[in-house]
Parts: C-alpha cells; sequence; structure tokens
C-alpha cells in the first residue's frame, strides 16, 4: 500500500470504514505515518499524516497501547530531539511535527488518563528542553511548506502545562526556556509570540504565582544588562532585544485584554518603556 494514497483514501472514510480498517491495518498505518513524520512533501506531512493523527485521536481509534507507543516513540530522539540544534536541515520538519503529535497525544491523555505516570513525569520534568535547543526559527520554507517549529513548540509547552498530572515544580524550567527563546539570532515574523504567550496563560490558569511569572519577566530583561556588559551593541543584542520587547508587548495587551496579573502587566509597562526609551 502507498502511504499518501492510503490517507487520502482514509479522509474521504465513514467512522465505521475507518474503525474497520484501523482493525485491519492500524500497526502499518502508525509505523508509516512516524517514518514520514518529518517528510519534506508538505501535502503528505501536515494535509494527510498530521490531519490523519488528529482524527484518529478525537474519532478514538487508538487503543491505550498504541497511545502509549506514540508517545514514548515520539518524544524520544529520533523525533522530538532528531539532531535538535541544527537551523536549516530537513530534520526540523520531524521534530516540528513530532511536537504537534505530542501535543495532541498529551490533550487526549487528559481525558482518558492512559499514558504510564512514571512517563508522563520524565517528560514534564524536561519539557523546557526542546524550546531551549531548538535553533531552527523558519516559518515557512519555500517548497517544503511549514517547519514553524517555535510556534509548534510553544503550542506542546502550552498543553503540558493544561495536562491535570502536570506539577507546577517543573514550571521554571519552561519559563527559562521561554526567557532565551527570543534570543536564537532571528527576528520572529509569523506570530510565533502569540503562541508563546499562551504558555504564561496556561500557567496563570493553573494558578500558577504571579511574583514567579514577575521575576521571570524581570530576569528577562536583566538579560539585557547582561548582554551589554559582556558582548555590547552586536548583532544578537538588536534582534535579541526587538524579539523579547515583542513577545512582552504582546504578553501585556493580551493580559490587559483580558484583565488578568495586574501586577504582571505593570511589570511588563514599565520595563517595555524602559527599554523604548533607551533604544530612541
Amino acid at each position: 500500500m502507498d502511504i499518501k494514497e492510503t490517507l487520502q483514501s482514509f479522509s474521504t472514510m465513514t467512522l465505521s470504514e475507518r474503525q474497520t480498517f484501523m482493525f485491519q491495518h492500524s500497526d502499518w498505518l502508525l509505523q508509516e505515518m512516524l517514518a514520514h513524520i518529518g517528510s519534506v512533501d508538505a501535502e503528505l506531512r501536515d494535509q494527510l499524516i498530521y490531519r490523519t493523527f488528529v482524527d484518529l485521536l478525537s474519532d478514538n481509534l487508538l487503543s491505550s497501547q498504541q497511545l502509549q507507543y506514540l508517545f514514548d516513540t515520539v518524544t524520544g530522539e529520533d523525533f522530538l530531539y532528531l539532531h535538535i540544534g541544527d537551523k536549516t536541515e530537513d530534520s526540523v520538519f520531524t521534530r516540528s511535527f513530532s511536537a504537534l503529535l505530542v501535543a495532541g497525544l498529551l490533550a487526549k491523555d487528559a481525558e482518558l488518563l492512559v499514558l504510564r505516570d512514571e512517563d508522563l513525569q520524565v517528560f514534564f520534568k524536561k519539557i523546557g528542553r526542546y524550546l531551549l535547543l531548538e535553533q531552527d526559527t523558519r516559518g515557512y520554507v519555500q517548497g517544503k511548506g511549514w517547519a514553524h517549529s517555535i510556534a509548534h513548540g510553544a503550542d506542546l509547552a502550552t498543553t503540558t502545562i493544561k495536562h491535570p498530572k502536570f506539577d507546577l515544580q517543573y514550571a521554571p524550567s519552561i519559563l527559562h526556556a521561554l526567557k532565551l527563546v527570543t534570543w536564537k539570532e532571528t527576528v520572529f515574523v509569523n506570530d510565533e509570540e502569540e503562541r508563546l504567550i499562551n504558555i504564561v496563560d496556561a500557567l496563570l490558569l493553573q494558578n500558577y504565582s504571579e511574583e514567579a511569572l514577575i521575576e521571570f519577566v524581570e530576569q528577562a530583561f536583566d538579560k539585557f544588562e547582561m548582554h551589554l556588559m559582556t558582548q555590547g551593541y552586536n548583532e544578537l543584542f538588536f534582534s535579541g532585544r526587538t524579539c523579547t520587547l515583542n513577545f512582552m508587548k504582546t504578553l501585556y495587551f493580551s493580559l490587559k485584554m483580558n484583565n488578568k496579573a495586574p501586577q504582571l502587566q505593570n511589570t511588563i509597562y514599565g520595563q517595555v518603556a524602559k527599554w523604548l526609551k533607551l533604544g530612541d
């Protein structure tokens, strides 16, 4: 069977036809979808494989064992962390779409609670690692479609925080990654900030300490001073400053419009105003 033709056919099936197909071919289908999750064929990767994973999860067509197998496989070094640190290689598609699949699996597990607790805890403990280590900040790649790994990493972190078994003791590692994600020698241009601020929103929904978030903001701006002292006004400073300010302004307006965390709002406003003035 050809995976592309199979998935095109699967997309037109009724629920009962899908159930029958999965009963007969689920192991083969999942192996093929994993094998091509990072394909540079945008239609296969994005329109067919990712959408089919969404359908399988929403229609409850995967067993508990299959959910566990997918989680164990895709959170590993050959998927979510494949060649992480590369900036321009096609491996980004495997990492980025693995991040989306893990987010989908965690969202489903939030309903079913079938993933092994010890495996979840190992994952939660190192959840900040992906955003911290990912260096490929490309959005749309000509001829290959969306990479968008930073946005997908933000979606994964947000979904993780919302999982009922997530412990807020792991939040600092996520905030550490969030503090540094704007210092990747680029300025985001594909609404990554909109996705990244969802991490802070998710923490607030879990009643994470506003004081700890204020400290996160202050540390993010302290990085400006530290960079100037150690490296001066170089290209990285200007991209990091612009990217951080864009993130903080987006966060500020989101908090203000939703009437959340007034002290956090005030801290962000004061810091943004200070650094905008210094940039004049």
